[in-house]
């Protein structure tokens, strides 16, 4: 049972980081095409922010698997 919960959360996480990826690609594209000349900063603060949501998603899967194995 604590398997399955784990692996709920795991999903989750992914999910959850997709959606955040997917959300910092969009606005800076907004930004990218509202400014163009400002493209390098934006690319810049673009995959720095996408490295800290891909970071915790992470550390999100690796506890959630590492938990029940901790637990039992």
């Amino acid at each position: 049972m604590i398997g399955s919960i784990a692996a709920i959360g795991m999903g989750l996480a992914v999910i959850g980081a997709g959606i955040g990826i997917g959300n910092i690609g969009a606005k800076a594209m907004e930004a990218i095409a509202r400014q163009p000349e400002a493209v390098g900063d934006i690319r810049a603060n673009m995959i720095l922010m996408a490295a800290l949501v891909e970071g915790a998603a992470l550390i999100a899967i690796i506890i959630a698997y590492i938990l029940p194995t901790v637990a039992a």
